[in-house]
């Protein structure tokens, strides 16, 4: 059983709102999100934060800035998951736009692990560059930093994760998480932070006079003729689509972010790759919304990155052409249909371990079974800790008497800070570390699973409550059935939804009128309105058990179209029976 909470009515908030234009069903959503002004639903980009709050990120312009007019070769080092591809795509893209003679290199997860570590340093100098520029990685790369200074490698930061103690010797770093940063939103992703570095170097580049016309009608004051200034809002569907993945906080910042990408992707007006990322998982740009980036395209991205080389992801972001990204966007398709039927296969081997463990009793889970995959085991993780509503940490064997682990967890407990204070009470323990207070990857020794599966479990019993064990659904109360129209339903999907500001759960009670299994995974029902008002359809997604009438349902709003035809649907999320 799940506890129901509703969100907190704010009638006076919701008042102001409407009376500013807001429709009274928004403006109570929008509300109780904590947003009190119209100002912080404008996608206006003269409302995000400037780039200059953003720390140092006005030093990184100006190395930026030098490298590129010296002609020196920059190298960009990225990460193996959504935020790190779309990250890379972003810095290739935007610093070619200025100019920057640039290439870019990706971790294979199973060869070199995470991040700028002197194995990647060795292997991106091949490649000589004369500065290396980090994307949503870098901030514990202490070693790796070390190392490319010894050869002479100038090393620029971006990233967004949490720094440890120490901080690597890099020329910058810009990170609204780093100690001292007063930027106002701690929320960007790496591809988020990547696009304001961008930001401060156009800005650079103004102050230099770079896009001046002289007398002879030459753009460029440099010493040497400038392409025509970049128009940086031409990545911000690489943006959307990483904060989005990432599942980073929607601030009013990240709002901005992805409603001004989305609008580039519905209009056409975006990366070849995503449009042919989309098709191939029979979504229509026209009519993108956020959703449709978290499980759909951020998905097939992974993909690449979980079970092959996120080469691969970064390049069908790139491409230039639609038959080019079509053949990669296959690919990755493939791809993600091989990562599904692992991900079965390991959930299925998961349970049978599970129905052997008394999860009630523990305040934590851990598992490790030879057989498991390194790319699917943070997805593991995150069924099982939905299931169970649990911290969890699930390894897979990474050779060489080492378990690498993907941890995900629940609001009471701060992953990260969890593992810190793991390896202050056995330093030995865990051989690295790093991550979010919802995610967060580490490496063991397989000797040490069984010390580590007791250890963590201690960790995580003195640092939460038994309230904290108990899962919370939050929903939005009861919706109106004169809301119930496909209008409605269309004018949600296109508010920017997702981490920190969740998407619409409406909580009402119904008949059930019909109901049949569909796949035999399903259920498809037809519903009244406990009132008798309205007869509608409902998709209970995953849930192959016939109900007992009537219920009470959480759900979401949605529209569905089908063989041409534009219905409204409820999409069930949770149902208890009122018997």
């Amino acid at each position: 059983m799940r506890k129901i909470v509703q969100r907190k009515s704010q009638p006076k908030v919701a008042q102001q709102l409407e009376a500013s234009g807001i429709s009274a069903l928004m403006a109570r959503l929008l509300s109780v999100r904590g947003v009190t002004e119209v100002m912080q639903v404008s996608a206006n980009l003269s409302h995000l934060l400037p780039p200059d709050t953003l720390t140092h990120n006005s030093s990184m312009a100006r190395l930026l800035a030098d490298a590129i007019e010296a002609n020196k070769q920059l190298l960009v080092i990225g990460d193996y998951d959504a935020d790190g591809a779309t990250a890379t795509a972003v810095a290739i893209k935007g610093l070619r736009a200025f100019g920057a003679k640039v290439d870019f290199l990706v971790p294979n997860r199973f060869e070199y692990g995470y991040g700028l570590t002197p194995e990647i340093v060795a292997l991106a100098a091949r490649k000589k560059p004369a500065l290396i520029i980090t994307v949503d990685n870098g901030i514990a790369s202490v070693e790796g930093v070390a190392a490319a200074n010894a050869l002479g490698i100038q090393v620029l930061i971006t990233d967004h994760h949490l720094p440890g103690q120490v901080l690597p010797q890099a020329a910058c770093i810009i990170n609204p998480n780093q100690h001292g940063c007063t930027f106002e939103s701690k929320n960007l992703a790496g591809v988020g932070v990547m696009f304001y570095a961008l930001l401060a170097l156009r800005a650079e580049f103004r102050a230099r006079g770079a896009y001046q016309v002289n007398a002879e009608g030459r753009e460029g004051a440099l010493g040497r003729a400038r392409t025509a200034e970049p128009n940086l809002s031409e990545l911000l569907d690489l943006v959307a689509l990483g904060t989005v993945a990432d599942l980073v906080k929607l601030d009013d910042n990240n709002r901005i972010l992805v409603e001004q990408g989305l609008r580039r992707i519905r209009a056409g007006a975006c990366s070849s790759g995503i449009l042919a990322l989309l098709r191939v998982s029979g979504r229509q740009s026209q009519t993108t919304h956020a959703q449709d980036l978290a499980f759909s395209v951020g998905p097939r991205l992974n993909a690449a990155g979980r079970l092959d080389d996120m080469t691969l992801g970064i390049q069908c972001l790139l491409a230039e052409t639609e038959i080019e990204a079509t053949k990669i966007a296959q690919q990755l398709q493939d791809l993600n249909l091989q990562r599904r039927s692992l991900e079965a296969d390991m959930q299925e081997a998961a349970s049978l371990s599970l129905d052997d463990i008394d999860v009630e009793n523990q305040c934590s889970i851990s598992m490790y079974q030879a057989d498991w995959h390194q790319g699917v085991i943070g997805i593991l993780a995150s069924r099982i800790k939905e299931r169970y509503h649990r911290p969890v940490i699930v390894f897979a064997n990474a050779g060489d008497g080492l378990l690498k682990g993907s941890g995900r967890s629940i609001a009471g407990l701060h992953l990260r800070d969890a593992l810190d204070l793991l390896s202050k009470h056995h330093p030995d323990l865990i051989l690295k570390f790093g991550g979010h207070a919802m995610a967060a990857g580490l490496t063991i020794k397989q000797l040490d699973f069984e010390l580590f599966n007791q250890s963590f479990e201690m960790i995580v019993k003195s640092l939460i409550t038994v309230a904290d064990l108990e899962s919370v659904l939050e929903v939005d109360g009861s919706l109106n059935a004169s809301d119930m129209t496909f209008v409605t339903a269309q004018m949600l999907e296109r508010q920017v939804w997702g981490q920190g500001f969740a998407p619409p759960l409406f909580y009402d009670e119904f008949e059930v009128i019909n109901q049949r299994v569909l796949g035999e995974k399903h259920l498809k029902l037809t519903l009244k309105t406990i009132d008798q008002a309205l007869v509608i359809d409902a998709i209970y997604f995953n849930h192959p058990a016939l109900l007992t009438s009537p219920v009470r349902a959480a759900y979401q709003l949605q529209t569905n179209s089908y063989n041409g035809a534009q219905k409204v649907q409820l999409n069930l999320q949770y149902i208890e029976s009122t018997l």
